[in-house]
């Protein structure tokens, strides 16, 4: 699956994901994938399924990709419809409109954010048929310390861009703001909440929420003075032979 984000070029919202294919076929895979993302200028990143052969990524590694430390872990749960956040001093809640900066500041510099900003806005105020974007805020004495983006589409919803302030970090903020996306008025009981998750620790945290993870997959991006380019193709070789095609009249 090809995820391209061509006004938003950083790899977020750029990446190939479920990466499963045929040596005899990957060159002309990672080919045309690159192809399509350099010719605009974006790095994207591989998501590569802990159950992909062994040769995809062998075949990164040719073109320059580096596996991240942490991967990324896919959650599930279902909602109960009860939950409560754990924390009295934070008080989480869904996003104002006139918060949408401070939401914008936590995924992105400062080159960046108007794009983002204007994505965001759009996908909150006029989503698509079916689908609701709601972003939430977790706030301490009036701050905010986290923040995320619960997508809806039918009876599925999604949980993403968990991120937390550097000083908040570690003191269940991140556990508190997915506990308040599972309260009914977000997610209906019975409903499923999906999340991706960055860190190894979160499954662990997030498990008495009734969450446990259905998929892995590790990360390859490109270093920040990788060019974006493919190598050569090596010296020309001679014609590869094909047997003749039978004629479509039915002759020999």
């Amino acid at each position: 699956m090809f995820v391209v984000h061509e006004k938003i070029p950083f790899p977020r919202f750029n990446f190939i994901q479920e990466v499963d294919v045929r040596r005899e076929r990957a060159t002309g895979f990672f080919e045309f994938a690159l192809d399509h993302y350099f010719a605009r200028a974006i790095r994207p990143t591989f998501r590569v399924a802990a159950s992909a052969p062994a040769h995809v990524e062998g075949a990164l590694a040719r073109l320059g990709f580096q596996r991240r430390a942490c991967g990324l872990t896919l959650l599930h749960a279902v909602a109960p419809g009860t939950t409560t956040a754990a924390l009295p001093s934070i008080v989480v809640r869904p996003a104002r409109a006139s918060e949408l900066d401070s939401v914008v500041n936590f995924f992105a510099s400062p080159p960046e954010q108007l794009e983002l900003r204007r994505q965001i806005e759009v996908a909150w105020d006029r989503p698509g048929a079916d689908e609701s974007l709601t972003p939430l805020l977790a706030l301490r004495d009036g701050e905010p310390v986290a923040t995320a983006l619960l997508h809806r589409h039918r009876n599925t919803t999604g949980l993403h861009g968990v991120a937390t302030q550097p000083s908040a970090r570690g003191r269940g903020v991140a556990t508190a703001l997915v506990a308040r996306a599972l309260r009914d008025d977000l997610t209906p009981s019975g409903q499923s909440l999906w999340l991706a998750a960055e860190h190894p620790a979160l499954e662990r945290h997030l498990a008495p929420l009734g969450f446990h993870s259905v998929a892995s997959y590790s990360v390859f991006d490109l270093p920040l003075n990788a060019e974006l380019s493919l190598p050569p193709p090596g010296p020309p070789g001679p014609a590869r032979w094909r047997p003749p095609r039978r004629s479509s009249t039915g002759g020999a």
